[in-house]
């Protein structure tokens, strides 16, 4: 009787070890999924693009139209620095939706450095970029556009389009325009959005 109680209590611990073993490993792997997901979401919320201006350059000779967005960019505070050449630019706009790598690559998308030296890389909040994007060339191609479409691609008076900027993290900045209808030349080409 005494035997058989003492192998019972025994297998009793055992299986009970065994449980916690289990529980202990799962807990550990849920810790570390945890610490994960959590530095994901906070680049995802703490490494931005902040935009500060955008503005919008057209033909005065015609002022048929807007034929490209310039965005003055900078870093959002506390951001890690953000490489444009691994940002990607979506848009959604009355002539279809188009969406890019911000590689230096492509004549359809130029940055430039208003302040420091390399362009491509953001590091701190004080340093700006200026991002052109071209709609329509005006040359009548239109082979180095965002859309690369054959026709106007230029935003007319009254039209809207939405610029959508994704950092590697997965944050977004997401910048609406809105053409001025009239639309009217002065005597700069460029109007501010």
């Amino acid at each position: 009787m005494g035997i058989g109680t003492l192998i019972v209590f025994i297998a009793l611990v055992l299986v009970a070890a065994i449980a916690a073993g289990v529980l202990i490993n799962t807990a550990g792997f849920l810790q570390t999924q945890a610490e994960s997901t959590g530095q994901e979401s906070t680049d995802q919320v703490a490494n931005n693009i902040q935009v500060f201006s955008t503005t919008g350059t057209y033909n005065i000779g015609d002022a048929n139209g807007i034929t490209d967005v310039t965005f003055t960019l900078g870093l959002s505070p506390g951001s890690e620095p953000v490489n444009l050449a691994n940002v990607t630019l979506e848009y959604v706009g009355p002539h279809g939706p188009a969406t890019k790598e911000l590689k230096n690559t492509d004549d359809a998308i130029e940055y430039n450095a208003v302040n420091g030296e390399e362009p491509a890389i953001l590091e701190n909040s004080t340093e700006r970029t200026e991002l052109t994007v071209t709609l329509d060339d005006q040359s009548g191609t239109n082979a180095n556009t965002l859309l690369g479409a054959d026709g106007s691609t230029r935003l007319q008076e009254g039209e809207s389009a939405l610029f959508r900027l994704i950092t590697v993290d997965g944050s977004q900045r997401t910048i609406e325009i809105t053409v001025d209808d009239p639309l009217v030349a002065d005597d700069t080409d460029e109007i501010r959005l």
